[in-house]
């Protein structure tokens, strides 16, 4: 059954996340184009490519394939939480490559919508969501939209920013969500992110 994922799912992520570190030691604005989004940090930061995820016979097959940064670990869910029109698909973990976080792949039925309004469903879903600008890009003969949008931890406490992209597949929608356990961790991550988006592609 599927689950919508909120902000108690935010929570025990978060908890998860807080506790993995201390185990291991140690203006909204609207259709903005891609070249008027601002920089990131990490905007000059490049990454290894670990080799590519989704298609056939990978360890989660996908709607699209995209590379992955070396190092990062992925795994399909198989018993994926459902946050606005799409669902959680596959979960590639940071941690192998020394960052704490994931990059999330959801998907939903075709039909639902363009990839605007799929990925404006998405982050309505995740309370706690604030200030997004929205922007679109192309990868290959795909078009999409991005997000940027700072979110609010009850639990921790503290705000953060987040990323999401959107694109519309015959197969249906495909959102790659990052998040992070701070800003910090989220900029140090933002480079494999990055890559996933540039490398996207039909499967």
């Amino acid at each position: 059954m599927l689950v919508r994922a909120g902000s108690a799912g935010h929570r025990l992520a978060h908890a998860a996340l807080l506790a993995g570190v201390l185990t291991g030691c140690s203006e909204a604005a609207v259709g903005e184009s891609e070249t008027s989004a601002r920089p990131s940090a990490s905007a000059g930061t490049t990454v290894r490519s670990g080799g590519s995820i989704g298609a056939a016979g990978s360890a989660c097959e996908l709607p699209v394939t995209f590379d992955m940064a070396k190092g990062w670990k992925p795994e399909a869910v198989q018993a994926p939480l459902r946050q606005g029109p799409v669902s959680l698909v596959c979960e590639i973990d940071a941690k192998p490559a020394g960052s704490i976080g994931f990059l999330r792949v959801w998907a939903g039925e075709s039909g639902g919508g363009d990839a605007r309004s799929v990925l404006e469903g998405f982050v309505a879903g995740e309370e706690g969501a604030s200030e997004e600008r929205y922007s679109t890009f192309t990868s290959g003969a795909l078009s999409g939209v991005r997000v940027e949008y700072l979110f609010t931890s009850e639990l921790l406490d503290e705000t953060k920013k987040e990323s999401a992209f959107a694109v519309v597949t015959a197969d249906g929608p495909v959102v790659l969500h990052l998040g992070g356990l701070d800003t910090e961790e989220h900029e140090e991550m933002l480079p494999a992110y990055e890559l996933a988006r540039r490398t996207l592609r039909t499967a």
